[in-house]
């Protein structure tokens, strides 16, 4: 069987969906592999706040046959890749909100030994492109997941004194101070590498995990020892 891959994301101005796109191609690349790409619920509030801004309504016109993020894809998914833009080092209240639906899943141990990256967007590369990462961490271990970053070994192209986004965290584009930086080559291709690396993880945890199931004890399998 295939092993699913969910690229779950939260993107305002278009920067993250763009970044969700590319993680996507680089899960797609692996074989044997389906990829769903979900965005997170707008919170009616902030589309009432930022309505008006032209850049705003462009992104959302480019993302509207996106279908909507539920707790069963995140059921159907061996590995997840979650992408959220920075508000004070930390992910969106949307993404937050979606996070905190997941109450069932946690009770249940539905995301337990499954396969997750994160990804961010920031207006510069001090725009804590690191911290939003790391704290997106911190509940998907209460979730049970088991993190999968972009090493250096593995992603070269961040190894630079240029501003750029990226870390062995996670994929990162910086849109700058106005937005209108959009990702570039390197930033794509760790977004894509954190894609074909958790669908990577996540089959290897999938074939672990069907290996357990049907694993029969020594004393069924030979008698007592």
């Amino acid at each position: 069987m295939p092993t699913n891959v969910l690229v779950v994301y939260y993107s305002a101005y278009g920067h993250t969906y763009k970044m969700a796109q590319a993680v996507a191609e680089g899960a797609k690349s692996v074989a044997d592999i389906d990829v769903r790409i979900r965005k997170v619920p707008e919170i009616p509030a902030a589309q009432q706040a930022m309505s008006s801004q032209p850049a705003y309504i462009e992104a959302q016109e480019a993302q509207k046959d996106v279908p909507e993020a539920t707790l069963d894809d995140l059921r159907w998914a061996d590995g997840i890749c979650w992408g959220s833009p920075t508000r004070y080092g930390n992910v969106t209240s949307q993404m937050k909100q979606f996070i905190d639906t997941t109450g069932p899943l946690w009770n249940a141990g539905e995301l337990e030994d499954k396969a997750a990256g994160v990804f961010t967007s920031t207006a510069t590369i001090h725009g804590g492109q690191e911290t939003t990462i790391i704290t997106a961490m911190i509940p998907l271990l209460h979730l049970g997941m088991i993190l999968v970053g972009t090493p250096y070994g593995q992603n070269p192209q961040i190894l630079v004194t240029d501003g750029i986004g990226g870390s062995p965290y996670g994929p990162a584009t910086l849109a700058g101070p106005d937005g209108t930086r959009q990702p570039s080559e390197p930033e794509l291709t760790t977004a894509r590498n954190l894609g074909s690396r958790v669908a990577r993880v996540a089959t290897v945890l999938k074939g672990m995990q069907h290996i357990e199931e049907h694993h029969v004890p020594k004393e069924e399998e030979y008698g007592p020892m």
